[in-house]
Parts: structure tokens; sequence; C-alpha cells
């Protein structure tokens, strides 16, 4: 009789691997094997969330992946981090914590994924939070991800949503309940002083029980009898050797590795499978297509008062500041600096938001990179539901080489338009009361810069991936030839193979992704475990009342 390794083999232990570790361990009934390829989530660089921008530019932590040139961003080649660490890519992002909109989820429920509206997930929401803060009724209160909100100190932050209330937008205090659109506070994946992961959150606890472990080691590709799973090859220490799982293999290793994985296994365009000499298990042409992402510029202006965080990026201030965080958990080295945000519509007839705001009280780079050389804060702005599609696809078919990725960006007029909107509707922001006594001179885009063609050319040069690739195993009706999977998360035509992370996205949700992917991985341990879904929420989300006339 074949050895059986476990009987779920979960590849990722990231967003959503650890959530369904987690998960499918709890009752006790079955072994849960988790296979990472990265190493240990501990130390400062991860743990504090100022630190940031550090791990996502590490090669410790981080693929490395890199889009090829992109078309229509003059052949630039654009950064794709993805966490190769336990906690995957929740252990490296940006601790930002955005559940995305009702209209979202009720777009992939329209799409074909039967049974994922928003009444759908909300309960599933409310399962896995613990709010400090948020929407009483609309938010959890006993779930194991901590979500909290920056104590918001600096008066920028509440001057960023002064002015969007004078500018005759919304003001929302809870963007994850009832009412997301407006501007308010921004939460954060961040639970006494330090990172709440999905490792911190899920993983960690569940290894205390005895029925789940973890491995380290590179899983190479997926384990075939006729159309059935049967387990995993991996490869450790330069050997390879095959796992067999008693009930399920599950792909939970990003939008990335997930479809690299299925093609390296013989699932996916069988032209392309073919041109690798991979034998083909099934032609599933929808893998690696369907790749979205939200784009995004940083929108940066002098501060006429010296009050920003300029001041504490010269190496004594970082110090002090890592020192204070290292003892007592607290301090500027406790919070991810994202503590007030905007959620708002580009344009009348957009029936929900389309444009999200971070706001920074400093200026510089995402990457920690070029700081201004002066006091500044910015605004990161960009468009969320881009019409844009591109691909994952091989480089070869070997496990160790990195997949092509292309996301095609900016390949429509929209998207164009939509950008030029960013800028404008910023600049009116700007020019508020609020900013008086705190806005000076644009940094960029500049002031100098008008016409549509000027916005263009700043835009091509300078927009930045927000990091959320999604979509590139969709999940939908199995009918659908560019379907990957079926609402249960199951690969369609397969037995006994799941992919669960933000790959099944059919369309990509508004704001940040690491909400989401939990979500989906709370509701699919539902489905792999043979539970009946949780009831649906009947709360009723807010729309603006005259969305179809008025943009504010």
């Amino acid at each position: 009789m074949t050895d059986i390794a476990a009987d779920y083999l979960i590849v990722g232990s990231g967003s959503a691997g650890s959530v369904l570790a987690n998960r499918l361990s709890e009752n006790g009934k079955y072994s849960v094997l988790v296979l990472e390829h990265g190493g240990s989530d501990a130390g400062p660089f991860i743990q504090m969330p100022a630190a940031l921008s550090y791990p996502m530019n590490m090669a410790r932590y981080d693929w490395g992946f890199e889009t090829l040139p992109e078309p229509h961003l003059g052949g630039r080649k654009m950064a794709c981090p993805r966490g190769k660490v336990i906690g995957g890519s929740s252990s490296i992002n940006g601790m930002v914590y955005v559940r995305g909109n009702a209209g979202d989820f009720n777009y992939w429920q329209e799409s074909g994924a039967d049974g994922w509206s928003y009444a759908d997930v909300l309960p599933y929401y409310l399962k896995m939070e613990t709010s400090h803060g948020g929407q009483a009724g609309w938010r959890g209160i006993d779930g194991p991800l901590h979500v909290t909100r920056g104590p918001r100190t600096n008066p920028l932050f509440h001057a960023f949503v002064k002015a969007g209330e004078q500018a005759g937008y919304p003001v929302t205090d809870d963007y994850n309940g009832q009412q997301q659109e407006g501007f308010g506070p921004m939460e954060q994946t961040v639970y006494r002083g330090r990172r709440w992961s999905t490792a911190n959150a899920y993983l960690r606890p569940a290894l205390k029980r005895s029925n789940l472990s973890i491995k380290r080691c590179l899983v190479s590709k997926v384990i075939f009898d006729g159309n059935q799973a049967t387990g995993v090859e991996v490869i450790q220490r330069g050997k390879t050797s095959i796992l067999n799982a008693g009930r399920e293999v599950i792909l939970s290793a990003s939008s990335i590795n997930s479809p690299k994985l299925l093609m390296l296994s013989g699932i996916g365009d069988s032209a392309e499978l073919k041109s690798h000499g991979i034998p083909v298990v099934r032609h599933t042409p929808g893998v690696g297509k369907n790749l979205q992402d939200h784009l995004e510029f940083y929108f940066q202006v002098n501060c006429k008062q010296p009050i920003t965080l300029y001041s504490k990026l010269n190496l004594l201030s970082k110090g002090l500041i890592g020192g204070r965080w290292l003892l007592f958990k607290s301090g500027l080295g406790a919070s991810n600096q994202f503590e007030s945000a905007a959620f708002i519509r580009s344009d009348a007839g957009v029936p929900y938001p389309d444009i999200q705001y971070h706001f920074l009280p400093v200026a510089i780079r995402y990457d920690g990179q070029s700081a201004a050389k002066a006091h500044g804060f910015q605004m990161h702005v960009g468009p969320m539901r881009s019409d844009s599609r591109g691909s994952v696809s091989l480089s070869s078919a070997s496990p160790r080489d990195k997949p092509n990725i292309l996301f095609n960006y900016m390949s429509t007029d929209k998207d164009w338009s939509d950008f030029r909107k960013c800028v404008r509707l910023t600049r009116e922001l700007l020019q508020q009361d609020a900013f008086r006594p705190y806005a000076g001179a644009e940094i960029q885009p500049g002031d100098a810069l008008q016409s549509d063609a000027e916005i263009d050319e700043f835009i091509r040069q300078h927009v930045e991936s927000a990091y959320h690739p999604c979509g590139t195993c969709r999940m939908g009706d199995p009918q659908n030839p560019a379907t990957v999977v079926d609402s249960d998360c199951r690969v369609v035509g397969i037995e006994g193979l799941r992919v669960v992370d933000c790959s099944v996205f059919p369309r990509i949700t508004n704001g940040n992704l690491n909400a989401p992917t939990i979500v989906t991985a709370e509701k699919a341990s539902d489905a792999i475990l043979g539970r009946p879904p949780l009831a649906p929420s009947q709360l009723q989300p807010w729309q603006h009342p005259d969305w179809q006339h008025s943009q504010r």
C-alpha cells in the first residue's frame, strides 16, 4: 500500500494556506501537511509593521518575480513580489485590511461563481475577524484575525479626511462596515504592535495540534492517476520524492505559482504544454489567463510644516524607533503608517467606488527608496477595476525557472482616462481649506503637467504596481472554457485537486487583496470538509442614493 504523507497536502503557507491548515486540522479527524519553500518569518524586518518596505525587497523572503517588458508602459519591467516565507505574502505585504466592496462579490456571483455573493461571504468575514474599532454588527468580534487602526496622531491624517468632506464626499468611519464609499480611518492587520499575518493568526496556533505539520521543500508538480490527483512531487535538499495525499491536494501557492504548478503538472492550454514537452493531463485553456492587478502612483506634495515622518528617516531616529518597538512593541514602529484612506467613485453612473487612496505622512516610495529630500506627504491613488488582462505562462518545463508574467497594464483607453481623473480629483482635494496649512508645491506629478498628454506620459513613467496580482485560476461555471475551478475551488475535470488563493478571483476586488484571500480560504474550508456554508447575511450595504447622477 502507498504511504500517505497526510490526508490533505497544502502547497503554500500564505494568506490562504495558513487558514486552510488551521481549519482543516481543527476537528482532529484529518492529518494536514503544509509544504512551504520559504523559511522562518521570525525577526523584526517582518514582524515590525513600520519595516514593511524591507521584506518585500529581500531575496530571502520574496520570490523575486518581475514582468516581461510591459508594452503600454514604455517597455518597463515591473516588480511582482510574492512571499517566499512562512505566512507567504501576508508576511511581506503592507498590512492594509480591505474586505472589498459588496459589488465585487455580487459580480463574482453573476459571472458564474455560485454562492460567492456579498451575502454569502459576509458571514465568513464575521467569523474570521476580531475587529478593534469597527462598526458593530458588521464586524467580527472573536475571530483569529485581529484588525486594528493606527493612532492617527499626525494632523495630516485628519486634514486628508476633512478635505474629502469639504470637497463633498461622504465620510465613513468604517469602510469595511456598511459603507465603503468615503473618507475615513484605514485598517491594518497589526495586533499588539506586531504584524498579524496569517502565520501569526492561523498557522502558529494550529501547529500545536498533532495532526498538523509543515515541511520545507519545493513542490515541482502534482502527481495523477488518470484524472485523480494522488500527491505531489517535491524537491528537498536536491533529492526528489513523492508525497501522497489521502484525500486532496490543495494549491495555495499564489496567483503566480498556482497556475505555474498546474501547467507543470499537465493542466493548462494543451498547445502551450506540448511546446514545453509536458504531457497533457487536461486541456484547460484558462490556466494562467485573466491576470489582473491594481496600479497606482504616488501623488507627492511638499508639506509647509515640519510634521511629517521625514524627520524620522535618519539612522539615529530609525534606531530609536526600532529599539522602542523591540522593547515595548509601541511607537512609530508599531504601525504601517497607512492610517487614513478613501474610496470614491470616478464619475456619475459608477455604481460603487472605483478609486482608492492610501494616505501617508511622508513622501517616500513603497520600496523605501528615493524619499523626497524635504518634509512632504503622499497619497497612493489608482483605479480599482481595470479591464486590462494579462497572463502567467511557463518559461520552461523546469520548476526552478521563473514563469513569464505579463499584466498588459494600461492596454485600454479607459485605463488612461481613469488615471487622468485620479490626478485631477486629487488636485481638487488638495485645494480644500483643510490642506491650506499643510499643502505646498506638488513634488509629483508637478504643477507643470496639465494636459492629457503630459499626464499620460507621467503615468507611463511613474505608475507602480500595488502588488495585487490575482485571477489566474478563475472560479466560475464549469461549462465555461475560461473557468479553472468550480464554486468549491475544485479544478474542473480533476478529482482530488483544488486551488484556494486569490488566483481564483473572477475579477479583482476593491482595495488590498489580503482580506478577500483569507475569506476565500475560510469559505473553501467548509466546502472541503463537506460542511454546509454559513447562512447568508441579511445585512444591506450602503450605496450612494444618487450614484447614477452624482459623482459624490
